[in-house]
């Protein structure tokens, strides 16, 4: 290929799209559909901190792309409008607990918090009791309600424990002028029945749930979305129902669906035609998949890293026969071994299959063995394309070639 002409050639030719930026992931609309029962739910739960009263702390649940950020954060931006207006003290705090060097230990994550209210604390050199003074003091400087939105709270529990989040649930004994509460968002429904019974009374004083979408939903999102983003004509008549389609079946995700679309929309502008099939959509859902699961194989910590390449070469071993957790935890313990890592107990190696389970890498059933209690039938998901690639992957990362 002559990259000069293709680029050139590139510049001059009219985009598909009207605006990309409406189908991706950080974009907030305007109006959110499907979803006003829950913002009325969250809106009447923080109301109160527009007469500074603390609102109940509140935990919100549901699968990926439910709309859970989303809502949340139209909510907050209305309560900021008028507390802006009316000059009421209440500040609101939104950290991603999934980045890096935010949430990955306690220290780092009552430091960030810390700098919120324009104090600086070292990244690293002072104990942890030090760094909680310094955030009390700061905190408790000026009447005030301060709302911490913690999203995908489970990923800062797995990181550094629950013992943080008891912490900042029970700080409001200490403090004389400022008030906090807490919101929790995370896509583990099972999430808060693992938390110390503590941390759980303190934090779930409210909850929600967040239904998944359904395909009809899913197509009015898409529709609305697609007006503003893609020009007219581009979409094949049947492209937005499949797309829906395909994202309903993967647990009702829109975020998915939007991604899928804007995917499908590029690789039609890559093939230089002016409309999206089902072929584009298809070949995007491949391309997705394929990416998603690649994504979630390298920036996985080296256990999980060890226990899906256990899944997969047991899998390979016993072909047509059904593979069990315990099957899978042998050999993830010989592997231990050669990798220098010290091995999971059994039970929260059960755990991490049950989260390859809920992200499709793999389906684990689980059955009944009478009195021998209960185990997980685990099979592979991904084609044996994939497989290859993955296994690849993570006999570089893991250093067992």
């Amino acid at each position: 290929m002559d990259v000069a002409n293709f680029l050139e050639g590139f510049i001059k030719k009219e985009s598909l799209f009207k605006n990309k930026a409406l189908l991706q992931s950080s974009y907030n609309p305007e109006e959110i559909l499907h979803r006003d029962e829950q913002i009325n739910h969250i809106v009447k739960i923080l109301a109160p901190a527009l007469r500074l009263e603390r609102p109940s702390n509140l935990f919100i649940y549901g699968k990926t792309g439910s709309g859970k950020t989303l809502s949340t954060q139209a909510t907050i931006k209305h309560i900021e409008l008028i507390a802006g207006r009316e000059g009421i003290p209440i500040k609101f705090i939104y950290m991603n607990c999934k980045l890096k060097k935010v949430a990955d230990t306690e220290y780092r994550l009552i430091a960030e918090i810390t700098r919120h209210f324009g104090k600086t604390i070292p990244p690293t050199g002072l104990p942890t009791d030090e760094v909680y003074n310094i955030f009390y003091k700061t905190l408790d400087l000026e009447k005030q309600i301060v709302v911490l939105i913690l999203d995908e709270i489970d990923q800062l529990v797995k990181k550094i424990g629950d013992e943080v989040i008891y912490n900042l649930t029970r700080i409001n004994t200490e403090l004389k002028n400022a008030q906090i509460s807490i919101v929790g968002i995370s896509n583990d429904i099972m999430f808060a029945d693992n938390l110390d019974p503590r941390v759980k009374s303190s934090l779930s004083e409210e909850e929600l749930v967040f239904p998944s979408y359904n395909a009809l939903q899913i197509q009015d999102i898409l529709k609305k979305r697609s007006i503003d983003a893609i020009k007219p004509d581009i979409l094949g008549e049947d492209v937005i129902p499949k797309c829906a389609a395909y994202a309903a079946r993967e647990h009702g995700d829109a975020r998915r669906a939007l991604e899928l679309l804007r995917v499908a929309v590029e690789l039609a502008e890559r093939k230089n035609t002016n409309k999206v099939t089902i072929t584009e959509l298809d070949e995007a859902e491949e391309k997705i998949e394929k990416d998603r699961v690649l994504d979630i194989v390298t920036t996985h910590p080296k256990q999980f890293q060890l226990v899906l390449y256990s899944i997969l070469l047991i899998s390979d071993q016993k072909k047509n026969q059904n593979v069990f957790t315990g099957d899978i935890y042998l050999l993830y313990k010989d592997l231990c071994v050669k990798t220098n890592l010290r091995p999971l107990t059994q039970r929260r190696v059960s755990d991490v299959i049950a989260e390859f389970d809920l992200l499709g890498i793999i389906n684990a059933k689980v059955i009944s063995k009478g009195r021998y209690g209960r185990t997980r039938e685990v099979s592979v998901m991904t084609n044996d394309t994939l497989n290859t690639k993955i296994k690849s992957l993570l006999e570089n990362s893991l250093q067992l070639m």
